[in-house]
C-alpha cells in the first residue's frame, strides 16, 4: 500500500493532527480496512495505534486507489473526549461488555 499525503495540517484547538491522503493498493486486493490504514499511518508518523483514528476510507471507481482522512491525537485521552462514540467503535471494535458464548455480547448489571 502507498500513501500520498494530499494535507497535512495541525489543529491545536482539537489537539490532533488531520492528514487528507491517498491510498493506491494496485494488485492488493480489496479496499484496505481500516486497521491497515492505521497500522500504516502508525509506522509513517511514528505514532501510537491508540492515537489514531480515521474517518472515512472513500475508493474511487474504477481504480485501485482510496482517499482517506486520518487523524493522529496527541493523547489516547484526547480522541476519547473528542471523537464520536461511533467512529470509535469503527476503529478500535467493541470495548463494552464482555463476550459471551455465541458471540453475544452480555450487559453487567
Amino acid at each position: 500500500m502507498e500513501v500520498v499525503v494530499e494535507k497535512d495540517r495541525y489543529n491545536p484547538l482539537l489537539k490532533r493532527r488531520e492528514i487528507h491522503a491517498r491510498i493506491v493498493y494496485w494488485g492488493e486486493g480489496p479496499t484496505p480496512t481500516r486497521q491497515a490504514v492505521r497500522e500504516k499511518f502508525a509506522g509513517l508518523f511514528n505514532a501510537e495505534l491508540d492515537r489514531i483514528v480515521v474517518d472515512y476510507i472513500k475508493p474511487e471507481f474504477g481504480k485501485q486507489e482510496a482517499r482517506c482522512y486520518v487523524k493522529i491525537y496527541d493523547t489516547p485521552e484526547d480522541l476519547r473526549a473528542i471523537e464520536d462514540e461511533h467512529i470509535i467503535r469503527r476503529n478500535f471494535g467493541e470495548e463494552t461488555g464482555e463476550q459471551g458464548e455465541g458471540g453475544q455480547v452480555e450487559q453487567a448489571e
